[in-house]
């Protein structure tokens, strides 16, 4: 006997994708293992969108971003093209009443960041930022330890983000042109990520930084007068007077991807490693262990995250799935714990602009604390 099962057709949004690069294959998947479809890819060019639309496997390439908004069975755009596009692109999704994830930087002024975090607060519209690191199990174990006091006030933080894959001068990408990345690089491309891991898991807030940065190359294969910086180094202190440092690298040979941090407190230190995502150190005077990724052990958080069970790894496109799909479900009026809006984008830009400001000062800088104007509206607020 065939049984036919009823599906709930509104239970996934339609999505439009906006770039088509690695960044837009990762959204697809995610997208689709969330359960969404996906209307149509728009690029920097026509042709370009119809080879992303080709290669993704996308019924429609659009001519343009604006023939995209006019879609209305759309739901929710997706932004992954170069950093400058994205206040523009952001601004017109949100202007034509549709949901919207952009790759950060949101914008490549703080001032724009936060022009779109009061359109998204007026349009009522999910806006949602992809800092996906977050949705590691182990990081919401870490965070949970934190919560619960197991590891005491915190004293200090150290933090680091390295890669290789700009370690020489023959490697190139569009990422390292101010024009189309913004004044930043490694800082606003990856430090970013690991400010928002060290605040979201501490729930501590930077508010004094003095930073270094380095262009090791400036020139490659495709740029010259490279301005951007290839190595950042920053000294913080947080509003609770936790001391911390991070050092971030798009030079470092032989790492990929290693995002890392270590937080001590009084009675207990925590160290989690995104290339080894399953586990969490975990560190007394007396002894020390290693806490697995495991559902029935782990606190609910990490548990609802684990999309497999124990010894089954799970990955950076799992954390990235989770992403999507709490946004998603916060589209249909959830409220999941921990997502990432454009709030915490704008939080990302004023701390970016920070730290070039303490470069170009070599001082310390105070951090204001973002988003200025809407400080007494929270992240949950926003995902309504």
């Amino acid at each position: 006997m065939v049984t036919h099962i009823a599906l709930d057709e509104h239970a996934a949004p339609v999505v439009g994708l906006v770039g088509g690069g690695f960044m837009g294959e990762v959204h697809t998947r995610a997208a689709r293992a969330a359960g969404a479809a996906i209307a149509g890819v728009s690029s920097s060019t026509h042709s370009s969108a119809v080879k992303a639309a080709t290669r993704l496997h996308i019924p429609v390439a659009y001519e343009s971003v604006a023939e995209m908004l006019e879609d209305p069975d759309i739901d929710v755009v997706h932004i992954c093209s170069p950093n400058s596009s994205h206040a523009a692109i952001a601004t017109a999704v949100l202007e034509a009443g549709k949901h919207v994830i952009c790759e950060k930087p949101l914008a490549t002024a703080p001032e724009q960041t936060e022009n779109l975090l009061q359109l998204a607060a007026v349009t009522g519209k999910v806006a949602a930022v992809p800092f996906v690191y977050r949705f590691h199990p182990m990081v919401r174990e870490a965070r949970s330890y934190i919560q619960n006091g197991d590891v005491g006030p915190v004293i200090t933080v150290q933090g680091s983000y390295f890669q290789d894959w700009l370690v020489s001068t023959a490697a190139d990408n569009w990422r390292v042109n101010d024009e189309l990345g913004g004044p930043s690089r490694a800082f606003a491309d990856i430090g970013s990520h690991l400010c928002d891991l060290v605040e979201f898991v501490t729930d501590e807030r930077i508010t004094e930084l003095c930073a270094q940065t380095r262009t090791v190359f400036d020139s490659r294969a495709l740029n010259t007068a490279i301005t951007t910086e290839d190595v950042a180094a920053v000294m913080f202190r947080t509003a609770s007077g936790v001391l911390g440092t991070l050092m971030v690298s798009q030079v470092a040979p032989g790492r990929k991807n290693k995002l890392s941090f270590e937080i001590h407190g009084t009675t207990r230190s925590i160290f989690f490693d995104q290339e080894q995502p399953e586990s969490l150190w975990v560190g007394e005077k007396t002894a020390s262990k290693v806490v697995v990724r495991s559902p029935s052990d782990n606190c609910p958080d990490a548990a609802r995250l684990s999309r497999v069970p124990a010894g089954h790894p799970q990955g950076y496109q799992d954390a990235f799935n989770s992403f999507v799909a709490d946004t998603y479900a916060a589209i249909t009026g959830s409220t999941p714990e921990g997502l990432p809006t454009f709030a915490d984008g704008v939080r990302s830009a004023y701390i970016t602009a920070a730290v070039l400001e303490s470069a170009r000062r070599r001082s310390w800088v105070s951090v204001p604390d973002s988003p200025i104007s809407f400080a007494s509206q929270s992240s949950k607020a926003l995902v309504r």
